[in-house]
C-alpha cells in the first residue's frame, strides 16, 4: 500500500524564532517562503510539522 504524502508549504518566515524552529523548518526541506515540498506521511513529519505549525500549512496530496 502506498504512503500517504503530505505538501507542507511554508507560510510564515522562521526569523525571530527560536533556533531549534529555524532548524526544523530547513530540516523539513524549506527555504523560501511560499515554497511547498511533498513529505511521506510519517510519525517523524508529523512531528517536525507539529514543532513549527505556526508557520507552516499543511494538505494532503
Amino acid at each position: 500500500m502506498p504512503e500517504k504524502k503530505l505538501l507542507v508549504t511554508l507560510k510564515k518566515s522562521p526569523i525571530g524564532y527560536h533556533k531549534s524552529q529555524k532548524a526544523t523548518v530547513q530540516a523539513l526541506g524549506l527555504r523560501k517562503l511560499h515554497q511547498t515540498v511533498e513529505k511521506d506521511d510519517t510519525p517523524v513529519i508529523r512531528g517536525m510539522i507539529n514543532k513549527v505549525s505556526h508557520l507552516v500549512e499543511v494538505k494532503e496530496a
